[in-house]
């Protein structure tokens, strides 16, 4: 059972899905039926909304209009809970979410265990960095997001959640190789340093905080925060990791900091989107609850 306009929410569900054929997949109809949904829909807006490409992609008026479905259909979701419709054909509240890696690899998990065994929620996780994942909020994928930006974006609320300390690690071959002196310009110029993707800037922050000068070492991306850890101990390079990751690491002597009195925090703040949901309530509770067991 629906309560949502069928073109919209064919709307939703190319944009989940990426694909026509997907979307139609998901809503029991053929793919042409979905394009001509999305054709009605476009001509009584009188916008384009959906770029045909693959995967699909929302154009910038059809960014706003997701931003509006994605709250319809939570409240909905909890519409329908509350008139006591039969959960399969309500179906759970799915929640969209946004949270930066190293908080999904350490404290965050343990708060969706917790809404979902309390509240039966269901989950769409999008991992985007901490500095860029309020792009999400703005362009209606996501209900809410971990982030580092304390601005609100337009129509959202902003709580602070706590710190998350990164300390500059490496194994103890890799610091008696790289860094027999100490770590300095010329030293960071050379050692090979580990780097999530081409948005994280935490190792350029270090970098910065020792040397005023523009280097250019040789670097290794790897897009996994336990792999960062792992590849760090295996010798690969250099990087900043959480200080929640290291306390084992630390305790069996396969990693080490190279500057021990040097580290980053980075202050991490929920923003969600202000509406009237419940769902959004339990979300936000359960989140700062989790942040305080697992953040600075």
């Amino acid at each position: 059972m629906s309560l949502l306009n069928p073109q919209l929410a064919a709307f939703a569900a190319v944009l989940d899905e990426g694909s026509f054929d997907a979307a139609a997949q998901r809503l029991s109809l053929t793919p042409s039926a979905v394009s001509q949904r999305i054709k009605a829909l476009e001509d009584r807006l009188g916008q384009v909304l959906i770029l045909r490409r693959s995967p699909c992609e929302a154009t910038p008026a059809g960014k706003r209009l997701l931003r509006s479905v994605q709250q319809l259909r939570l409240l909905e979701a909890e519409t329908l809970q509350a008139f006591h419709v039969d959960a399969d054909d309500a179906g759970a509240a799915l929640a969209s979410l946004a949270v930066n890696a190293d908080s999904l690899a350490t404290w965050f998990l343990a708060a969706l265990a917790d809404l979902h065994e309390q509240h039966q929620l269901l989950f769409d996780v999008r991992v985007e960095d901490q500095d860029h994942s309020t792009d999400l909020l703005r362009d209606g994928s996501v209900l809410g997001a971990i982030t580092a930006i304390a601005q609100p974006v337009q129509g959202c609320v902003v709580k602070k959640l706590g710190v998350m300390r990164y300390l500059p690690i490496a194994s103890p071959a890799f610091v008696k190789r790289h860094f027999p002196r100490g770590v300095d310009a010329a030293s960071l110029a050379k050692a090979p340093m580990l780097v999530f993707n081409r948005k994280d800037e935490l190792q350029w922050r270090f970098i910065h905080s020792v040397t005023r000068a523009r280097l250019a070492p040789p670097m290794h991306y790897l897009p996994s925060s336990t792999a960062f850890v792992e590849g760090a101990a295996l010798g690969l390079g250099w990087a900043m990791a959480p200080e929640s990751m290291l306390e084992k690491p630390f305790a069996e002597g396969t990693l080490q900091s190279i500057a021990p009195k040097r580290w980053l925090d980075v202050p991490l703040y929920w923003q969600h989107w202000a509406i009237r949901s419940e769902t959004l309530s339990w979300v936000t509770a359960a989140l700062l609850q989790a942040a305080r067991q697992g953040l600075r």
